[in-house]
């Protein structure tokens, strides 16, 4: 029987990346795990939601979460660096999808975010946040030094304004919010000194008094005046929230049971399937259904953030800061405002809302936070 000649212990180590299946058991599972249980409990949620509507959208928001499930795939197996690498081009691509909604785009709820390709549609702007967290971490990743030049920052204002003035535009407010807490977040991470913030600050303002003064609608204004004193308009603009109240209300501790909620089987909550399916959960299963489908997003978020933590690159540390972002401002102020703490703008929540570009979305950040902390020890 032959015998080898070098010992074991002169036998060098496979490099990392031969070792697959070991990274693959280091991999932090826990935004998966929370993605795909709150996929399921939003899965049966919008069965509930919409069955007494003339289209059960459950069998559509499954084909989504199948797709979304594909994406997360493909978006773990290629390299993350690549898709930094690409970020302008993506960042291009979505620009042009949402000046292509402002000539072509269909009118949904009174604004126009829709891109009509044949028999399917979509929402640019879903699209268009992460492409825009991406890109901010491949411009900031770059830079070597502790703190954001002014220039920088310029820069980084410039990036993030034009998708959002884009979905502005469009009438979309909810989703143009959303770019500014994912932005804040990588520029924290990143580094900025407290009297530039303080300045930033101070241009936010200034702007959202131009935007409450030359960009917003009537019915948006009227949302905002409803959030302020729903009781004044109680059968117009205060109606959802008002609604929305009392369904979170009836719940109680353990809810009416499933497809048991008056406010939703009864239709009298609107939009139950898609922006107040918080609401029909609540109703549902109460205040314990709430709390545990709260702590899955605690899960989900904690895991993304201990990815950040113990990543060795800069680009991946900012991109999973803003993708993260992103998730966690939806289920804030998608909670919120069920609740009538925040105005009603038209913020999905992540993994439960009925809808298919907002699903993928999902799925592509989950999928690009794994890809990061797959490779957290490959060096490029």
């Amino acid at each position: 029987m032959r015998r080898f000649s070098t010992p074991i212990s002169r036998i060098a180590p496979l490099p990392d990346e031969a070792r697959p299946l070991r990274r693959l058991g280091n991999l932090h599972w826990g935004p998966l795990v929370a993605a795909l249980l709150l996929a399921a409990i939003g899965l049966a949620t919008v069965h509930s939601a919409s069955s007494e509507l003339a289209v059960d959208f459950m069998p559509r928001q499954a084909l989504w979460i199948a797709l979304g499930l594909m994406l997360l795939v493909l978006a773990f197996a290629v390299d993350y660096h690549v898709a930094v690498d690409l970020a302008p081009i993506f960042y291009g691509i979505t620009l042009l999808l949402l000046v292509a909604v402002l000539i072509v785009g269909r009118d949904v709820a009174g604004h126009r975010s829709w891109l009509a390709l044949g028999p399917v549609g979509g929402q640019p702007s879903e699209l268009a946040k992460p492409a825009t967290a991406l890109l901010l971490a491949r411009y900031l990743g770059r830079v070597q030094r502790p703190h954001l030049s002014i220039l920088q920052l310029t820069v980084v204002g410039v990036l993030v304004g034009v998708p959002m003035l884009l979905v502005v535009l469009e009438g979309d407010l909810g989703s143009a919010l959303m770019f500014v807490p994912m932005a804040a977040a990588v520029v924290l991470v990143a580094g900025v000194r407290l009297r530039l913030l303080a300045v930033l600050l101070l241009l936010a303002a200034v702007a959202g008094a131009g935007v409450w003064s030359f960009g917003l609608r009537d019915y948006q204004r009227q949302r905002i005046a409803s959030f302020v004193s729903p009781e004044s308009d109680p059968l117009g603009a205060g109606y959802q929230v008002r609604q929305s109240k009392i369904a979170v209300g009836s719940g109680h501790w353990w809810g009416r049971g499933y497809g048991q909620g008056t406010q939703s089987q009864l239709r009298f909550l609107p939009a139950r399937h898609t922006d107040f399916i918080m609401a029909v959960l609540a109703e549902e299963w109460g205040f314990a259904g709430v709390m545990a489908v709260l702590a899955l997003y605690s899960l989900y978020l904690a895991s993304c953030v201990q990815v950040a933590a113990r990543s060795r690159d800069r680009a991946g540390i900012l991109m999973v800061t803003g993708l993260v972002a992103l998730v966690a401002f939806h289920v804030l102020y998608n909670t919120a405002m069920v609740i009538g703490l925040m105005p009603i703008t038209g913020i999905p929540l992540p993994f439960l809302s009925y809808g298919g570009s907002f699903m993928l979305a999902n799925f592509l950040i989950t999928g690009l936070v794994l890809n990061v902390d797959y490779r957290r020890y490959v060096n490029r």
